[in-house]
């Protein structure tokens, strides 16, 4: 109990500490340059962050069972390569939208089962995974850029509601709702079951295997989502895309008060860190 309670106060002061830096940000800029409070620059910045939160929600899941996944990149990039030149080519937006989760479960199934039934330590499993995705692209590809995307995809990044894109408002709702589900239902509270004692998890009868698979299974997934939302709010793919963002999206989930050891953590708190990073880069614009 007292390690609970522990664990659960350096969470909020793990959030509570995103927020101050992101005040802290947003007053210093200011002060530097009144222009950045404008709330063009601001609602930009905010917009500017869905691929990196999408990311960062995906990734959460590992986490928080203790394990991580440097492969979301790569997968991001083959769903925005293949995503992008179906829908170049004319074919029906739904049959994209299906390859892009088709490869992401996929990929999310290779990872988890490589990890449950492998042996393989979740690192080593899914740097391979990277490195065979990535291949898989600049085969694909040819070495080439994905270009000439149509508008209509394209404009569904620029419809608003108050100035921010409906692609960071489902996203939030995705945030919100997913960590309901992670603190409220039995089958989101077994992630942190599982993360904070393995052991103890398969005593009580958790299903430890399927718990494992599916964190991979649903972080893969939202890098696929992140690769649909690339796609529109770039206009082009290079095979290069997705290249690091892994890092950045486990950094944001760190900072925004998940454990690297599981366990611990929301899929909320990342959000703040994402947008105060975005504010470090808009600094250095002005």
């Amino acid at each position: 109990m007292m390690r609970y309670m522990s664990l659960n106060w350096l969470l909020k002061m793990r959030s509570l500490f995103s927020l101050v830096v992101v005040i802290v940000l947003f007053l210093l800029v200011g002060i530097v340059n009144p222009d950045f409070l404008e709330a063009r620059n601001l609602l930009q910045s905010i917009n500017s962050s869905v691929v990196f939160a999408l990311l960062s929600i995906g990734i959460a899941f590992v986490l928080i069972i203790g394990e991580i996944d440097v492969s979301i990149g790569a997968v991001m990039g083959l769903v925005s390569t293949v995503s992008a030149t179906m829908i170049r080519d004319g074919a029906p937006l739904s049959f994209a939208v299906l390859a892009a989760v088709s490869i992401g479960i996929a990929c999310g199934i290779i990872n988890g089962c490589g990890l449950v039934y492998l042996g393989v330590p979740s690192i080593i499993m899914t740097l391979g995974v990277n490195g065979v995705v990535r291949g898989l692209i600049y085969v694909y590809t040819g070495g080439k850029w994905v270009e000439n995307i149509p508008f209509n995809y394209k404009a569904l990044s620029q419809a608003m509601f108050c100035g921010i894109t409906w692609f960071y408002w489902i996203m939030i709702l995705i945030a919100v709702g997913g960590s309901i589900i992670m603190r409220r239902v039995s089958g989101g509270r077994n992630f942190y079951a599982v993360g904070d004692n393995v052991g103890g998890a398969e005593l009580i009868g958790i299903p430890v295997k399927r718990t494992r698979i599916s964190a991979f299974v649903l972080s893969s997934l939202f890098a696929s989502l992140a690769g649909l939302v690339y796609v529109s709010r770039i206009g082009f793919v290079t095979p290069t895309a997705g290249n690091g963002y892994e890092m950045k999206a486990i950094a944001a989930c760190v900072l925004g008060g998940i454990s690297l050891s599981g366990g611990v953590g929301t899929l909320f708190g990342h959000l703040l860190v994402q947008l105060s990073w975005l504010l470090l880069t808009v600094f250095l614009c002005f």
